[in-house]
């Protein structure tokens, strides 16, 4: 023991104190051993101490078995719905069609953010739509509903609070309604003018409550509705591949559908020449081109293409030591009938073509064969275009 603690018990024990036992002083090896004494101890406690609901409290294992139950069980609520589809689901088609204004979905909860979704379908395939909150409809986004609008509204009880009071307001708007619901008896299936009946669904949750395969239900409903209606817009021609690009410039979809007119070379960056020029006359032409492509084209008196002259034509020429070339007719040298796009094919199109046959320029013509533009792999890759 160290003197000044063997005196100090001394003295506490002449003044009639009990004496405290002294910490000892720390050391390296001390200070690690009690780490290792506190983390045993907390390990034994988690290991034993019981939870709230008696159970031990050791880390649970995922449930696999029960995670395949869930995606067979939401299969099986959108396999159930193919049964429903009838003369409802076709009224509602045709009043989607036929709507002037936007068709305005709304929910709340899960079915708010599955009104969302189907919204965004809806605006993207041609079919003009927002959402509408419903708590926030009865504090002026009403407004948001016009004259010839369709208000959507997805609730699989058809009771909640804030949906039975925006269905008062609409009904003095006369709003027409269409209902997506699992409940026929309920406050949204009686004021709603369609009523797409999802029948009863039961939760996968372990619970029963969370909104799982309902929710999954309303999305495919939802998406069966607004294809429905972009299939029928195409047949009437309102809707295209071309509408579909204009409303998603962004993204890889995107890029996937730019159009060729929109990355082709066109008016004084067109490389092209007449075909009855000699190679040297039609180069002497691309040389004043003040943007540089790695092909000409090569056309007739009406326009239309003939062929194209690319660098490795030139390249086999010089190598092949015939420098008399140069003052041919362009014609006897330049590669015939080239592989070629037409308006309105997309960049895509474009890219196929370009992989297939290793090419790195691709002409553009017109449905009379008239040469309208040229695409150059560049210019491809400058719009993000993975080749």
């Amino acid at each position: 023991m160290p003197r000044h603690a063997a005196a100090y018990m001394v003295v506490a024990a002449s003044e009639g104190r009990r004496a405290e036992p002294q910490a000892k002083p720390y050391t390296p090896e001390s200070g690690a051993c009690m780490a290792r004494t506190q983390r045993t101890n907390k390990t034994q406690r988690t290991s034993t101490t019981p939870r709230k609901d008696g159970t031990a409290g050791r880390r649970p294992r995922a449930d696999l078995a029960f995670a395949r139950q869930v995606i067979e069980a939401e299969a099986s609520a959108v396999a159930g719905l193919a049964d429903r589809i009838g003369r409802e689901f076709s009224q509602a088609v045709r009043m989607l069609f036929d709507c002037r204004g936007n068709v305005v979905t709304s929910g709340i909860g899960k079915a708010g953010i599955i009104a969302r979704k189907i919204s965004a379908t809806l605006a993207s395939t041609g079919s003009p739509s927002l959402y509408l909150h419903p708590a926030e409809a009865v504090h002026g986004d009403l407004g948001r509903v016009q004259p010839g609008d369709i208000v959507l509204i997805l609730s699989y009880g058809g009771e909640t609070s804030e949906v039975t009071r925006l269905l008062g307001q609409l009904e003095k708007m006369d709003a027409p309604i269409v209902a997506m619901t699992g409940n026929r008896d309920s406050t949204l299936a009686r004021k709603a003018e369609v009523l797409l009946w999802m029948g009863e669904i039961g939760e996968v949750c372990p619970m029963g409550l969370a909104p799982s395969a309902t929710t999954t239900a309303m999305l495919a409903l939802g998406d069966a509705l607004a294809l429905t209606v972009l299939k029928m817009r195409q047949r009437a021609g309102r809707f295209s591949r071309e509408s579909f690009a204009l409303y998603h410039p962004g993204g890889s979809l995107g890029r996937q559908l730019v159009m060729v007119e929109t990355v082709m070379r066109k008016a004084d960056d067109l490389p092209v020449a007449r075909d009855t020029l000699t190679v040297r006359q039609a180069l002497e032409r691309l040389r004043r081109m003040r943007r540089r492509s790695g092909a000409m084209c090569l056309v007739d008196g009406q326009g239309r293409l003939t062929g194209i002259f690319t660098d490795a034509d030139l390249r086999r020429l010089v190598e092949a030591g015939r420098g008399e070339a140069l003052d041919r007719p362009i014609a006897e040298v330049m590669t015939a009938d080239p592989k070629v796009v037409h308006v309105g094919d997309t960049a895509n199109d474009a890219i196929e073509i370009v992989n297939r046959y290793f090419i790195e320029e691709l002409p553009v013509v017109d449905g009379r064969g008239r040469l309208v533009g040229l695409v150059d792999v560049q210019d491809l890759l400058a719009t993000g275009v993975n080749l």
